[in-house]
């Protein structure tokens, strides 16, 4: 499971457990300290809340459903891309998705985000890229879906529920997660879009 020296994504996964569990169980303050709050970045110069809040979640369902798509994601991409590139990837995606959350709620002192999601969902999105001819299964659906119908249904959906402020999931940071993960391969990589269309 841990070949060609991948170290990234188990870290990264065992950090985001012990860190969201140990808030939620034993030391709540923990959320709170992390917890990305937009009007207060600047404000309070809480600048490190923009990575921080990617290790804490709202509820187990909230991690578990976030820990079983990275695993699925993550490991092997980070086998593809190396160790590198993979940590940039998912830093890039985490702060991109909070960048855009920061500017559509900047003046909102009453607006808190947390949860890897963003950063998720950049994985997701180059690893789309890289293998487009992946088939995902998306409960409670119950027959493979080609990937990049899956890719376009997410951003459409994604863009709708963020323009109608749809319950209290942060689908500004899962749009821009998703394209930052796009991005992320048109710079490092953009031959990968050459095999996408082929």
């Amino acid at each position: 499971m841990f070949s060609n020296g991948q170290i990234a994504a188990p870290l990264i996964m065992a950090l985001t457990v012990g860190i969201s569990l140990l808030g939620l169980y034993q030391m709540p303050r923990i959320i709170d300290m992390c917890l990305f709050r937009p009007y207060y970045f600047s404000r309070k110069r809480q600048y490190s809340t923009i990575i921080l809040s990617g290790f804490v979640h709202a509820d187990v369902g909230h991690l578990l459903f976030n820990m079983f798509t990275f695993y699925f994601f993550a490991f092997p991409l980070e086998r593809f891309l190396g160790t590198a590139p993979f940590l940039i990837l998912y830093f890039f995606g985490l702060v991109v998705s909070h960048s855009c959350t920061l500017y559509k709620h900047r003046n909102n002192p009453g607006y808190a985000s947390l949860g890897a999601s963003g950063a998720i969902s950049a994985v997701l999105f180059a690893y789309i890229v890289y293998f487009p001819t992946t088939t995902l299964m998306i409960m409670p659906i119950p027959v493979p879906i080609p990937a990049f119908v899956f890719a376009i249904g997410y951003v459409a959906y994604s863009y709708w529920a963020s323009v109608q402020n749809k319950g209290r999931i942060n689908h500004d940071a899962h749009l821009c997660g998703a394209l930052s993960g796009v991005a992320f391969v048109a710079l490092t990589n953009p031959g990968a879009f050459t095999r996408l269309f082929a």
